[in-house]
């Protein structure tokens, strides 16, 4: 492993079912034993107009943002092609950070040093705007509870321009309330829906996505339902939810929708969308080039409400 004491940002050596895809550097956030390793995509000018966070899901790492199968459906890609970096992180507990933490972190621990991770990361690289948060399933959680950290929009470094969740829900569906488990194949209808959402070739290659989960997480998975109203409290940004026709993980009648979306009371009513052909995975979909247009376009709106704006 190489590494620069004097940068947040590190190269880091990866095992070979990690390697990322031409223009997509792995690199080393933060300092100090907790150190998570994340995928960094920059624009071509090298300055970007945001820096979008994408946070995986559970048993997921970096890869599943890069279009695995299909070029076409990359968030990275999309997203540096309008301008932003992204840096798809690994949450505390997988990949890089997993020896230090072998069992994990909760939720809210999870959300605290993701934001000393970017803190440090603004110190020494541009951020133009500011963050842009986007969360998948259990990636949403944990980006809904950094969402809640202290930003005090001070400057583009110390900045939350908004959060996008999709796949992340309040009470779970029936189906789901066993928690059935990734590894074990109990999940496979509540994690993908009908097979025809996916490209060709999309099963085999997921596999070398898939990663462990953590202790702490399977102990907390329970008890989201009482956490989410709190967390989705301390919000004062801008807030996205899309949820794919077919997801399984979540109840989703229009009273729930509903009242999810009042919980967001330190912020403006957030969009609900339900995205046609789609399953839990929407970036992995053949409705993941939707999908990301329709948050990109999002961060396009909160960039253009931001009254920090540049001229």
């Amino acid at each position: 492993m190489s590494t620069a004491p004097t940068d947040s940002v590190a190269r880091q050596t990866f095992a070979p079912r990690d390697l990322a895809p031409e223009g997509v550097e792995q690199i080393v956030l933060g300092r100090g034993p907790h150190r998570l390793g994340a995928w960094r995509a920059e624009p071509a000018t090298r300055e970007p107009r945001s820096v979008l966070v994408a946070v995986h899901g559970r048993a997921m790492s970096p890869g599943y943002f890069a279009g695995p199968v299909a070029p076409h459906t990359s968030l990275l890609a999309l997203a540096t092609a309008l301008g932003h970096t992204v840096l798809a992180v690994e949450r505390p507990g997988y990949g890089l950070s997993r020896a230090a933490l072998p069992r994990g972190l909760p939720l809210a621990e999870q959300a605290r040093l993701l934001r000393r991770s970017l803190a440090e990361y603004a110190e020494l690289h541009p951020v133009g705007a500011g963050f842009f948060l986007l969360g998948h399933s259990d990636g949403g959680k944990a980006a809904l509870h950094l969402a809640g950290e202290p930003w005090s929009g001070a400057t583009a470094a110390d900045r939350l321009v908004g959060l996008d969740l999709n796949g992340c829900g309040w009470h779970y569906a029936p189906a789901a309330a066993h928690f059935p488990d990734t590894f074990g194949g109990g999940a496979g209808g509540l994690n993908w829906g009908p097979l025809r959402l996916y490209p060709g070739g999309t099963f085999r290659a997921s596999r070398a996505l898939l990663r462990e989960v953590p202790a702490v997480e399977e102990e907390e998975t329970g008890r989201w339902p009482a956490r989410f109203p709190a967390a989705a409290a301390r919000v004062r940004c801008p807030v996205r939810l899309t949820f794919g026709a077919y997801e399984g993980w979540w109840r989703l009648d229009r009273e729930e929708l509903a009242a999810m979306a009042a919980g967001f009371t330190g912020t403006r009513r957030p969009v609900v969308e339900r995205l046609p052909e789609a399953g839990h995975n929407l970036s992995l979909g053949q409705a993941a080039p939707l999908y990301h247009a329709r948050a990109l376009t999002f961060l396009e709106e909160c960039l253009a409400a931001s009254p920090d704006r540049p001229r």
